[in-house]
């Protein structure tokens, strides 16, 4: 699959009487993975919602944003198409919540209390195969409320990828994980990466993106502040400009290091 799954160009974007997104113009492509970094308020869950089709331009300007070549789409089309993960999500189960149930319920749009739905042996192949993949598939029985951050993360990307989207988008992925379940979970989402799947990664944190993402898109104040190859993006004098401080960087083996 090739072209463009999202097209924003010159784009006002309002939550309520704030204008979030100023004059914005991003494009992003199949075949791609995408980090998306910034500070608080830049504009990166403004950005997630127009992914998922929750916000749109204001209507009546020259902007313009298509999703999958359209200006106008179905938002449980696109909630199909676009996986996206955020670490709320977790709270949205109540702690008996057996694992393949949370992973199931995703099927019809829920959250939970899948023993009250009918799946066909198909989708419940598509849930275990989502698990295994995400490593939580020994977990299936469990309950979710006695998993450690890190489990009920995968399981969230798992729910995700139940639908085989053609784009996944994850929101600060390793939020409250500790330096372990981070490690591991970026070895798994790396994984994904290598096999194919295209990733969007919303992230505070440079040395959070993996060697395998290559694209960085910087925002700042609503806007794009820069966007390109992840080591010419990625420097000093941009991280100033994007925080205000002074930081030095260093790149190892693909890994950037951000020091004040």
């Amino acid at each position: 699959m090739d072209g463009e799954f999202f097209e924003c160009v010159e784009a006002d974007v309002w939550r309520g009487e704030t204008l979030a997104l100023r004059d914005f113009s991003l494009t992003l492509r199949h075949g791609e993975s995408v980090a998306v970094l910034g500070p608080n308020g830049a504009g990166k869950s403004s950005l997630l919602k127009l992914l998922t089709g929750e916000l749109r331009p204001a209507a009546g300007g020259r902007g313009r944003c298509r999703l999958f070549g359209e200006e106008l789409w179905d938002i449980e089309e696109i909630r199909h198409r676009i996986g996206v993960v955020m670490p709320e999500e977790v709270a949205r189960f109540e702690p008996e919540e057996v694992v393949e149930d949370a992973v199931l319920s995703s099927l019809r749009g829920a959250y939970g209390l899948a023993w009250r739905m009918r799946f066909s042996r198909v989708e419940r192949q598509r849930a275990a195969e989502a698990m295994e993949v995400m490593g939580v598939a020994d977990l299936a029985r469990r309950e979710f409320g006695r998993l450690s951050s890190g489990q009920q993360r995968r399981i969230l990307i798992a729910r995700a990828l139940v639908h085989d989207p053609e784009v996944l988008v994850l929101d600060e992925p390793s939020t409250a994980l500790d330096f372990a379940a981070a490690a591991q979970l970026t070895a798994t989402l790396r994984g994904l990466v290598r096999a194919g799947r295209d990733l969007v990664w919303v992230t505070h944190h440079p040395g959070e993106i993996p060697p395998e993402v290559e694209r960085v898109v910087l925002l700042k104040d609503g806007g794009v502040f820069a966007d390109g190859p992840k080591r010419r993006t990625i420097n000093a004098g941009r991280l100033e400009g994007l925080y205000g401080v002074k930081l030095g960087v260093r790149w190892s083996a693909g890994w950037c290091e951000v020091r004040a």
